[in-house]
């Protein structure tokens, strides 16, 4: 089962590599993507590279995505093939995560409404301008969505996430 890992500048390297191997080790398997695909910088200026382009990634083939935070949430919500894909796996109903800034991307795909969620706390009003139900906990769940507040809550979200997965075989 394939996990989409969304990429772009400035992520933060921890909430990237610990899903990405909590996930292999989980037996289900990584698929890097990026707004184009090609190596991106972290915050630290350590480097990834997108093994594919959103636009290229048919939402029907990933059994999950997930979206790490850090300041690569405001660039990965002005990709619209981004957008589009966040939108189609939520559609579908499958596990979809979202840690610490990552709300901003589920915010511009239009899929926070009425869904109670968490997030890093200078996200909060625009959560909850944009009609979410916000909570302080380290992971919340309503329905298929899955999100954090950031770093501290990486092993309770990504536990919960690969046990979503695993839940929708």
């Amino acid at each position: 089962m394939k996990i989409g890992i969304l990429l772009e500048e400035i992520f933060d390297e921890r909430e990237f590599i610990y899903p990405y191997y909590r996930v292999q080790e989980s037996g289900l398997e990584p698929v890097v993507i990026g707004p184009e695909s090609r190596a991106y910088k972290a915050k630290s200026g350590w480097m990834a590279r997108a093994d594919t382009a959103a636009h290229e990634v048919d939402a029907r083939t990933l059994a999950g995505l997930i979206i790490p935070g850090g300041y690569a949430p405001d660039r990965l919500r002005r990709s619209d093939d981004v957008l589009e894909l966040v939108r189609a796996i939520d559609e579908a109903g499958k596990p979809l995560a979202a840690i610490c800034h990552a709300g901003w991307v589920l915010i511009s795909a239009g899929v926070v409404k009425g869904r109670r969620l968490t997030g890093y706390h200078s996200i909060k009003d625009d959560l909850v301008n944009a009609g979410a139900d916000y909570v302080d906990q380290a992971v919340v769940k309503s329905g298929n969505l899955i999100t954090s507040r950031g770093p501290a809550d990486l092993p309770v979200w990504v536990a919960t996430f690969v046990e979503a997965v695993k839940g929708s075989r």
